[in-house]
């Protein structure tokens, strides 16, 4: 009787353990719908001081742990700028950070002394006019890792489908939401310096690399004619022995195909459609990438899908 009794207690609390678990799933945004729409920004133009990582996105917890600490009630932000299924994880850019004002409010100069005391840099993100976004529960750290594995593939299906330009993908820790945004403009005055730094040493790379290789060539050139010269004018030469050193049957010992990096303009992924397919107000054609030479990224289609984020009792 007694074994039956400690079963029974024991099933009792095993049982008692799933339905607390699966509450805090629950809790947490387990069940939570994920909308994804395209409209007005979340935040308004924004102060931000962050600090920048190139690595692997699951790194950056630290990041976001430092800034809180730093000042626990400002708002955490995140930018990712690569899209960790599409480049190495060691190239992949993100700036960590805070939020020190918003809309015309400037950031107190004791703040921005405090952060950069910390080696933290402070940067402006402007508010743009359309952004494509979504939001989710942030209730607690299982939030987070709720998240990543739910809104990131929903804002990928929806961009995709709708053939939009919208990057780089932005996290704002609000309250008890995440809001998850993508512009659909001004693309490039999301990108800190430390994003446009490295955009011009890896062009620098590929063009260094292009021109190499088409010296290389030339010169494989040069000598395969003056090669087919000497033969011709020599007194026992051959017309097969020409013919098979000549420059048009001669090989260049390279492919003339694509010779870009995998961070090339092309690459982007997205085709830019305009904002008046979403039925959106506004003029123009909110789409279309808006960034000059200096500055549109040379990655792949920008996005995370597991990102590190703040601890919930440190925002």
């Amino acid at each position: 009787m007694s074994d039956l009794l400690l079963l029974g207690l024991i099933g009792g609390l095993t049982l008692l353990l799933l339905l607390t678990l699966l509450a805090f799933a629950g809790y947490s945004g387990l069940l939570a719908g994920v909308a994804v729409s395209a409209g007005s920004p979340p935040i308004r133009n924004v102060t931000v001081a962050y600090k920048f990582h190139m690595g692997p996105y699951g790194e950056t917890g630290r990041l976001f742990t430092e800034s809180c600490s730093i000042s626990p009630k400002l708002r955490s932000i995140a930018v990712y700028y690569d899209n960790p299924h599409m480049v190495p994880p060691d190239k992949c850019r993100c700036a960590v950070g805070s939020i020190l004002s918003e809309g015309e409010e400037s950031p107190s100069p004791e703040l921005i002394d405090l952060y950069q005391k910390f080696g933290f840099k402070v940067f402006s993100f402007p508010a743009p006019s359309h952004v494509v976004t979504a939001t989710f529960p942030y209730t607690t750290i299982l939030s987070i890792w709720l998240a990543t594995r739910r809104v990131h593939p929903a804002l990928d299906t929806y961009i995709k489908a709708r053939k939009l330009c919208a990057y780089p993908r932005l996290e704002i820790y609000q309250e008890d939401q995440i809001h998850f945004m993508c512009p659909l403009a001004r693309q490039g005055d999301f990108y800190v310096p430390e994003v446009k730094e490295t955009e011009r040493k890896w062009r620098g790379l590929v063009e260094a690399s292009d021109t190499q290789v088409d010296g290389t060539a030339i010169g494989a050139d040069t000598m395969s004619d003056t090669s087919s010269v000497s033969l011709e004018v020599s007194p026992g030469s051959r017309e097969t022995s020409v013919a098979t050193l000549s420059p048009g049957a001669s090989s260049r010992g390279w492919d003339d195909g694509d010779t870009r990096s995998e961070h090339s303009y092309s690459e982007s992924g997205a085709s830019g459609s305009s904002f008046e397919e979403l039925d959106l107000e506004g003029e123009g054609p909110l789409g279309e990438s808006q960034l000059d030479p200096e500055t549109e990224p040379l990655g792949t289609t920008k996005w995370p899908w597991e990102p590190s984020a703040p601890e919930k009792g440190k925002e």
